[in-house]
């Protein structure tokens, strides 16, 4: 799976503050991800992102100059 720094995902599992919807903060072997309504991060290992990731919402476009 493709994921870029800026991209917003949506989760399966709600934060406890009630959103689903976070923002990639850093991608590598692991992810940092911000909850979007909270402003929580958090780290997470790239396996379980992807296997959590219900939808993409909006995705950040990388343009190679």
């Amino acid at each position: 799976m493709k994921l870029n720094v800026g991209d917003v995902v949506r989760l399966r599992k709600q934060h406890p503050c009630g959103s689903v919807d976070w923002q990639i903060m850093r991608t590598g072997m692991d992810f940092r991800i911000k909850c979007l309504k909270c402003d929580h991060q958090t780290w997470i290992t790239r396996v379980k992102l992807e296997r959590n990731i219900k939808t993409i919402i909006e995705t950040s476009v990388k343009t190679d100059q």
